[in-house]
């Protein structure tokens, strides 16, 4: 059998991990269980087996360069794929079967997502295999988890007649999340927990989305026909994208089509829904605690406390869940952490910038991040990694005194250009032509005063841009 195409599905913004994630910078791209982030991981499944390709990443094309960046510190290779716009998994999953397709009627793709945990990669990687074999060239199979206690977080599958001679099985039915009484009683009776990684050849798709989602699929093929190649990346066309019907590939396909199979396996599996299931997912000490970041614990039992960058502390308390970032904290307990959602919801009605946005903004010249703002003010802490280079730009509302206190910068103020060290600073009019550039070998850090009536990021004026940012 030729290798699997593995396809890894970036969409989702992670709003019941709120304040860790953010629309900005969501849950798969953050560090949650050590130094690499869930998408790290999911590509990493993939390395050094010869059963599969190098992946395809399908993404937002917002988070383009975070994806390019996380997939360098990992040293993987994959064709990263450009939505313009959000249409859900439908028009996501049709072109990852049109990009198989490239490869031949016959390929076999596996579809992921980008935000699950499984420590046994090796399990996993065979679990696809063995799906793919599975899967012929007619079954859309997807990866069923035996269930270990009665999750209501979950999808559940009926398994139907068995496959072949092997231990899959066709679906006889999909089940939207149950209430704990029948989540039990579906244990009981041998049902699976629904993963949502599928594994199919690319004809089988095509030929469902053909029967069941005719616009979605049509509009997914001009877009990747009229796609084109910007900075390495693979940009699906927009206005061709942006009619695909905005709807999961569960309900366009996997719920009507009768030919679904599902492959029973036992690895570890979490969808990190929740800070509950974060809690699950990590170590505990003796008293059942979980903990991220500097923290410190009196007197609690079963909590989770996540510190992102201050010292956290907690005393007498049980099922609590404890999350500080730099500019939001939530306190919540174990039985209500289903309600983040809905209060990230009521944030954002309220014109909370805090709902979706991250004190550190990552751009793909490195990060900056707010320390202060005032009247007529703003003070950032600005990062830029080696051979990062911001745009050439200007402003009409305000002037910038930058101080480097880390590494050497390369400063272009109108037609001059400055070698700025550490500990050396820099001072930039109203009104003029500016860029800097990290020509070293180790990330500059600078402290950035800005000064005027007025300091909002829309007061840039871009006259160029390495990244073609519009």
């Amino acid at each position: 059998m030729a290798p699997i195409i593995p396809v890894i599905m970036c969409g989702g913004s992670g709003t019941r991990l709120w304040p860790a994630s953010r629309e900005t910078m969501p849950k798969q791209f953050i560090p949650l269980f050590g130094d690499l982030s869930t998408f790290q991981m999911t590509a990493l499944r993939f390395r050094d087996d010869k059963r599969f390709t190098p992946p395809v990443v399908i993404a937002h094309d917002d988070f383009r360069f975070i994806i390019a960046e996380q997939l360098r510190l990992v040293e993987m290779n994959a064709r990263i794929v450009l939505e313009p716009d959000r249409r859900d998994s439908a028009a996501a999953v049709a072109v990852a079967a049109l990009i198989g397709a490239q490869s031949g009627p016959d390929a076999k793709v596996a579809v992921m997502a980008a935000d699950h945990l499984i420590e046994n990669a090796a399990g996993f990687r065979d679990a696809c295999a063995r799906a793919a074999e599975a899967a012929g060239d007619s079954l859309i199979m997807t990866l069923g988890l035996k269930p270990t206690f009665p999750a209501t977080g979950y999808g559940y599958i009926r398994p139907g007649r068995p496959i072949g001679n092997g231990d899959g099985a066709e679906v006889s039915a999909f089940v939207e999340k149950p209430d704990a009484e029948k989540a039990k009683r579906y244990i009981e009776e041998g049902y699976l927990w629904n993963s949502g990684n599928f594994v199919f050849s690319a004809d089988a798709m095509l030929r469902e989305l053909r029967a069941h989602a005719p616009a979605i699929l049509a509009a997914a093929t001009k877009a990747l026909d009229h796609a084109h190649c910007d900075l390495g990346f693979t940009r699906l066309d927009r206005e061709h994208f942006i009619t695909a019907p905005k709807t999961s590939i569960d309900f366009a396909v996997m719920e009507k089509t009768s030919h679904a199979g599902v492959l029973p396996v036992s690895f570890d599996w979490s969808d990190i829904g929740g800070w509950s299931a974060v809690w699950s997912a990590l170590p505990h000490d003796e008293a059942g605690n979980a903990t991220i970041g500097d923290v410190a614990l009196l007197d609690a039992r079963n909590c989770l406390v996540h510190s992102e960058d201050i010292l956290t502390t907690v005393v007498g308390m049980e099922n609590a869940l404890v999350i500080t970032t730099r500019d939001a904290v939530l306190v919540t307990t174990q039985d209500k952490a289903d309600q983040v959602k809905t209060l990230v919801e009521g944030l954002k009605k309220r014109d909370r910038s805090e709902a979706t946005q991250h004190v550190r903004v990552h751009r793909p010249w490195g990060w900056y991040q707010r320390i202060d703002i005032g009247p007529r003010f703003q003070v950032k802490r600005i990062m830029v990694k080696p051979g990062g280079v911001l745009s050439l730009q200007k402003h009409f509302h305000r002037a910038e005194h930058w101080v480097v206190v880390h590494g050497t910068a390369e400063v272009t103020r109108d037609s001059e250009t400055h070698v700025v060290r550490e500990n050396e600073s820099i001072y930039l009019p109203l009104g003029c032509v500016h860029r800097m550039a990290n020509p070293g070998k180790i990330p500059l850090e600078i402290i950035e005063v800005q000064v005027g009536s007025y300091t909002g990021e829309d007061d840039i004026v871009r006259i160029e841009d390495v990244y073609k940012r519009s």
